[in-house]
């Protein structure tokens, strides 16, 4: 028999076979580059509660860059996400994790689907390495190295004239960040964990990396902004404010 006939008698099964030999190549490929992406680029988180409203709501779910901050630099204003320092977690019932099922672990493993165990949290960083951040001013605004911050996204309930209901005077040590949530009267971040070890810090090593879209539910699809106006002048006037926290703190005030 001539090696066409056998092609021509072998058509249709030999099709179906190439058909789903190439469909698996295609998954292992995919799933693949998937779990690739995952482990060094970008993730993606499920949001439980709603310390970060109205940036995030409960249910949103965000992707994360991963190259926040081993190979990019950490910004104030950015939205980040980090593992639980020790003591940060404490959801209400209602606000507890979903159990995934079998399926959405493996997709979870995959990067296919959000994270959705309860080791991270996720709010925005006010103050980097060098700052000096305190609350409140006379006009209820948190400072950064002596710059009063408007912040369009904080949320302060009606009635409540500070930013802050704690006040706090702090010096951001090299290598840490200094946290808030956007719903300031409703976010236990920094200011509630400053007689911890960590004091309320947060190291750069326990960062997994910086949100930046909000892709789940799409009808509230946006990239999360880190509102660099807001910030204008803080750098420049880091070096006066660090050094003078920095003496009061060695003089015990």
């Amino acid at each position: 028999m001539s090696d066409h006939t056998a092609d021509r008698h072998a058509g249709p099964a030999g099709s179906v076979l190439r058909f789903l030999r190439d469909l698996l190549i295609i998954l292992v490929v995919a799933f693949t580059v998937s779990f690739f992406l995952k482990t060094f680029l970008v993730r993606s988180f499920y949001i439980p509660s709603g310390s970060m409203e109205h940036t995030l709501e409960v249910n949103d779910r965000i992707l994360v860059n991963q190259l926040v901050p081993n190979l990019v630099d950490v910004q104030r204003g950015d939205v980040v996400v980090f593992l639980d320092p020790g003591g940060w977690l404490s959801l209400p019932p209602s606000a507890q994790m979903p159990s995934p099922t079998p399926v959405e672990k493996v997709m979870q493993v995959l990067g296919l689907a959000a994270d959705t165990s309860a080791d991270y949290v996720v709010k925005r960083v006010i103050g980097i390495g060098g700052d000096r951040v305190a609350c409140c001013d006379a006009n209820g605004r948190v400072t950064v190295n002596g710059v009063p911050l408007d912040e369009p996204y904080a949320v302060v309930p009606e009635g409540k004239s500070k930013v802050s209901e704690i006040d706090f005077d702090v010096l951001v040590p090299e290598g840490s960040v200094w946290v808030m949530g956007d719903n300031r009267y409703s976010s236990m971040d920094s200011r509630y964990h400053q007689d911890e070890p960590g004091r309320g810090f947060v190291s750069e090593d326990e960062i997994v990396g910086r949100a930046f879209v909000l892709n789940w539910p799409f009808s509230r699809f946006t990239w999360l902004d880190n509102y660099p106006t807001t910030f204008t002048g803080v750098a420049e006037a880091a070096g006066s404010e660090g050094a003078e926290g920095e003496q009061k703190a060695t003089d015990g005030e």
